[in-house]
């Protein structure tokens, strides 16, 4: 057989395509180098990091500790007046003002530890104050009103972030404003649109207020929380996303399946944890041990948001749901012992994150570069106010057509006036991956003005305002100005409490292991 003549040109082009082939295929079958699991430190710079860290330590635990003794001294002397988060927001502002001082004098160098982190917020401190409020919520009016709170939370929060959202894009548009794209506005929309109305809360159950006006504003603000984070995080899965090549309408469809299968989601993976958890202490009987059985219910409290984040649902949305199923069934299969300890340690965990996150919001003020712009802070300020009251105002007409116990319009205005901002806008803004740089200091810096301009001036005048609408309690009224206290830290009757644990603690006795019985004469008494 005569060989076939391959022209050289081919020849090297054959060559050629055969080398790529083995190089790609050696790339494949050639095993890659295993990655470190943590990075690898020795020697001075562990020794820096730990050092580091326990500064860190320090000071978080310092600044908390001064915040400890500033609600105190509310609480001893009667400055009913100052909420509480008014009060530490300001201290720590101050704190912040200090600490730059001593830094411009080269004293020290404390702008690491004084800086607030968004990872540290949603991983550690945001969880035990969402998992409270759902452990601690007054299930029967909750569950009354979940309609209307429901409306209010959902629909109500999309609006306020469809009208800051669509405010800021068109005003950027017209050249009035900074510019930002469609999802940078619609992000930023959704993250201020988290409300945190601890002051007023605090108003609310010291002046007895009508309690349905109390559970939907609180009912609110705890939904109103998980869906601003849910939107936000669907805002930048469509800023991650390619979508130069997506028509609006594909966009919109594409957003509501990714809120609703994190909203969705996350709430049923939520309720299936609680419900495990009450199976589980149930047939896994740890009365007996209440160590044990408080170590269990620590940790189906977290079980839900770590799965969550893991999977990519909102934790938050999650472990919500969670506390509100656990506190309605596992609850009842606790020990007294282990109930008592369960309700106590969960208030503390959230009050000391609370004031630690309200005291580092304070702080932030001095702790990154900012980008203030005018113009923007107003509209801002002037948007966010607009659509709480679209959001307010026109969903109270619709409900209510279905409700027996109306919400009157001093109540509606009450409602729009308690939409205060926290430290969960603030964490969301730093949390954005905005690009420029200018763009995540312009969000970052806004976000701090409207959340410190919604607590000192509206959370302030709260008390004021209710004082002059008249919308308190007949009783309220009558009480002495003296008696009233907007701290949420409860103050416990000594003897009535010491009673109390001494009868919880032989219930458990006589339960689990035949100890000595009850006094008659305490039980009596605290009966």
């Amino acid at each position: 057989m005569a060989e076939v003549e391959v022209p050289n040109a081919t020849r090297d082009a054959l060559n050629t395509t055969l080398r790529a082939t083995l190089a790609v295929t050696t790339k494949l079958v050639a095993p890659t180098p295993a990655k470190p699991i943590l990075p690898v430190q020795t020697g001075v710079e562990a020794q820096q990091e730990e050092q580091s860290s326990g500064m860190t330590i320090f000071f978080s635990l310092l600044v908390l500790a001064i915040c400890i003794i500033l609600v105190h001294l509310l609480i001893k002397y009667r400055l009913h007046f100052l909420p509480e988060s008014v009060a530490v927001v300001s201290l720590g502002i101050l704190m912040g003002a200090f600490i730059k001082i001593i830094e411009s004098q080269k004293l020290a160098n404390w702008k690491e530890e004084e800086m607030f982190r968004p990872n540290m917020f949603f991983l550690l401190l945001l969880p035990p104050i969402i998992f409270e409020s759902g452990y601690s919520l007054h299930k029967g009016n909750f569950f009354q009103n979940i309609g209307s709170i429901t409306l209010f939370s959902v629909f109500g929060t999309a609006i306020s972030a469809f009208i800051v959202g669509g405010g800021i894009y068109f005003l950027g548009q017209a050249e009035v404003i900074y510019k930002l794209n469609m999802t940078d506005s619609f992000a930023f929309g959704s993250l201020i649109s988290a409300v945190d109305p601890v002051a007023t809360i605090a108003i609310f159950n010291a002046l007895n207020v009508d309690p349905v006006l109390n559970m939907l504003v609180f009912g609110e603000s705890i939904l109103n929380d998980a869906v601003s984070i849910v939107l936000t995080n669907t805002a930048e899965g469509l800023t991650r996303d390619n979508m130069s090549d997506v028509s609006g309408w594909q966009t919109f469809l594409q957003a509501l399946g990714y809120f609703l299968k994190m909203f969705f989601g996350s709430a049923a993976l939520g309720t299936l944890t609680g419900l495990i958890s009450a199976l589980v202490l149930k047939q896994i009987d740890l009365r007996k041990t209440p160590s044990l059985e408080f170590g269990m219910m620590i940790i189906f409290a977290y079980l839900p948001y770590g799965l969550a984040e893991g999977i990519s649902l909102s934790g938050i949305m999650a472990i919500l749901f969670s506390g509100i199923v656990m506190s309605h069934y596992t609850h009842h299969n606790l020990s007294p012992v282990t109930q008592i300890l369960m309700q106590q340690t969960l208030r503390t965990v959230a009050f000391m994150c609370e004031t630690c996150v309200f005291a580092f919001l304070g702080m932030s003020i001095f702790s990154f570069p900012h980008k203030f712009e005018m113009s923007f802070v107003i509209w801002c300020i002037v948007l966010v106010l607009l659509g709480r009251a679209v959001n307010i105002f026109p969903l109270s007409y619709l409900i209510n057509f279905f409700r027996d116990h109306k919400i009157t319009p001093k109540m509606m205005f009450i409602m729009w006036f308690s939409g205060l901002r926290g430290a969960i806008p603030y964490a969301l803004s730093l949390h954005l991956g905005l690009e420029p740089i200018e763009k995540r200091q312009l969000i970052g810096t806004t976000t701090i003005i409207i959340v410190l301009f919604t607590i000192l001036l509206l959370g302030g005048g709260t008390m004021p305002l209710i004082r002059l609408i008249d919308i308190e309690d007949s009783k309220a009224r009558r009480r002495n100005k003296k008696d009233i206290n907007l701290s949420k830290t409860e103050k416990m009757d000594l003897h009535h409490g010491r009673i109390q644990m001494k009868s919880l603690t032989n219930k458990w006795y006589e339960e689990v292991r035949q100890g000595p019985s009850g006094s008659e004469d305490d039980e009596q008494e605290l009966l």
